[in-house]
């Protein structure tokens, strides 16, 4: 079975341009970029963790992390203006290359 996977805002500010560059690379790997540092990602427990541990090798005391997550009841009231695509409750469990 399946890990349940809810929707994540990571919203970080990192003084540094190396390891914003590494953070924002990292983060284009788990999910979609909605702002220059915030990412809306879907991610189930595991996902969440292995990306705050993997995340905690690139910043430093001085750097702002936050990991938010979103209740459907939240999703359900985002929008997103000036943008085409909305937030999907249930995005789809496949991917075509």
């Amino acid at each position: 079975m399946a890990e349940a996977k809810s929707w994540y805002l990571v919203c970080y500010d990192i003084r540094c341009p190396k390891r914003w560059r590494k953070a924002y690379k990292l983060l284009q790997g788990y999910g979609d970029r909605l702002q220059l540092s915030i990412f809306r990602c879907w991610l189930s427990q595991r996902d969440r963790e292995k990306l705050r541990w993997e995340l905690s090798k690139i910043l430093k005391p001085e750097d702002d992390l936050l990991i938010l997550g979103v209740c459907d009841a939240c999703v359900k009231r985002a929008q997103r203006c000036n943008d085409s695509v909305d937030w999907a409750l249930k995005p789809d469990s496949f991917r075509m290359l």
